[in-house]
């Protein structure tokens, strides 16, 4: 009898054993669970620099073991957020990839047409005189080669006909050929000086005649206003070739060389883009746009490029190496730091400062802080940047607010001096 007591209550104490154990080891079961799952590893950083990241363990730049980042590391670090998908879809959040690959200098920027320089020909008189006659009366008006263009009235010319037509019935070659030169120095064409010796009467008025086929450019006189040799009388122009001027920025001045190609788009052409090459690139930057100037030089025949309409301009310049780039919408700009927020998995998102490189078309180059294959936001980054500097805002508060509040303690328990207010009522 005393026997089977001794093994009820063995059993009894067994079986209290077997609940103690079963209740103390499960839980440690699932905190195990847990620590696991929290303790993913995401990525693997250098000691030294957080912005250098690797997907598998190796080595930093300097030769150290890189250092894992763990789940709950991430979510611990300042100005990471989370965002239920929900809200991230209506806010239209959009990723893009961080990539790595050739990085084409392309240059977009903007031009206008003018006139060819090398076509220009501008009219001065050499002598002073009167405009008897001016056959062309507007900017703009279409002149031929050979065309009349004004009569001028000089008395130095009358003076120097007369000389000629004396040392012509002088029988004085030496003379002769002086008074000849003389009338050349002054502007008198051959032809005119033939029609002198053949009517031997010197003309009161002197013609000018177009050199080549244009338009009147410029014109700066009127009919009876007197001129000088100073005075531009007018310009023409050819129009069946034109320059393309274009405006590159400072920072891109390095990319451009003769002889890139180049692509043109007007609104007056929609669809039908130009291609030419660059022919020129000044020496000097404009000191207020802080640009240079770029020269393409194109063929005009059917006269559809006029002068000074806007125009779309792209020089394909040289190639960089790969570079790791993101689109350009996708950086946030700062005064002192450029960031980009960053996509980590399970709708967090971190805002991460980069450096930059260089810009080719809609495409900039990352030199620090991503690496290929990381995920940016392209779309509504503000939001969530904005989000993540008021958390770290929040957390600098919180550290802060203790610290705050011992030294409100300590002004409350500071003795009071009241001396400088006795004083004031004394007085």
């Amino acid at each position: 009898m005393k026997k089977n007591t001794i093994l009820a209550m063995v059993a009894v104490v067994i079986l209290l054993v077997g609940v103690f154990l079963g209740r103390t080891w499960s839980p440690q079961l699932t905190t195990e669970s847990g620590e696991t799952a929290a303790n993913e590893i995401l990525y693997w950083v250098a000691p030294m620099d957080p912005n250098y990241r690797r997907d598998e363990p190796g080595k930093s730049p300097m030769g150290m073991d890189l250092v894992p980042v763990y789940a709950d590391d991430v979510d611990g670090q300042p100005g990471v957020v989370t965002i239920d998908p929900t809200i991230v879809n209506n806010l239209g959040v959009r990723t893009v990839k961080a990539e790595r690959g050739e990085l084409s200098r392309r240059i977009e920027t903007v031009g206008y047409v003018d006139y060819d320089e090398d076509t220009v020909q501008h009219v001065h008189t050499r002598v002073d005189g009167w405009i008897e006659k001016l056959a062309t009366t507007a900017t703009g008006d279409p002149v031929v080669k050979g065309q009349l263009l004004f009569e001028l009235y000089s008395p130095t010319l009358v003076n120097a006909q007369q000389e000629y037509l004396a040392a012509v019935a002088s029988n004085n070659t030496v003379l002769r050929n002086a008074s000849r030169d003389r009338l050349a120095a002054l502007g008198v064409t051959d032809s005119q000086v033939r029609r002198l010796e053949k009517e031997r009467e010197a003309s009161q008025r002197v013609r000018v005649y177009a050199e080549s086929d244009g338009v009147i450019a410029h014109l700066g006189v009127r009919e009876g206003i007197f001129v000088t040799p100073a005075t531009e009388v007018m310009s023409v122009a050819r129009l069946d070739r034109v320059w393309v001027l274009a405006e590159v920025f400072e920072r891109q001045s390095a990319w451009v060389e003769p002889g890139q190609m180049a692509t043109v788009e007007l609104d007056y052409l929609p669809g039908q883009p130009l291609r030419g090459t660059v022919d020129y690139v000044y020496p000097e930057l404009d000191p207020k746009t802080r640009t240079l100037k770029v020269r393409l030089r194109f063929d005009n025949e059917g006269v559809t490029l006029r002068p000074n309409m806007f125009a779309r301009v792209t020089i394909h310049a040289k190639g960089f190496g790969e570079v790791v780039h993101i689109p350009r919408e996708a950086l946030i700009r700062g005064g002192s730091m450029n960031r980009v927020v960053l996509a980590l998995p399970e709708g967090r998102f971190r805002s991460q400062p980069v450096k930059i490189g260089i810009e080719s078309g809609d495409r900039i180059a990352i030199r620090q802080g991503l690496a290929e294959g990381d995920r940016v936001v392209a779309s509504g980054q503000f939001l969530i940047d904005s989000e993540s500097n008021i958390e770290v805002a929040l957390e600098r508060m919180d550290k802060k607010a203790p610290m705050d509040s011992n030294e409100h303690q300590m002004q409350e328990d500071a003795p009071v001096d009241h001396s400088q207010h006795d004083m004031g009522t004394s007085q």
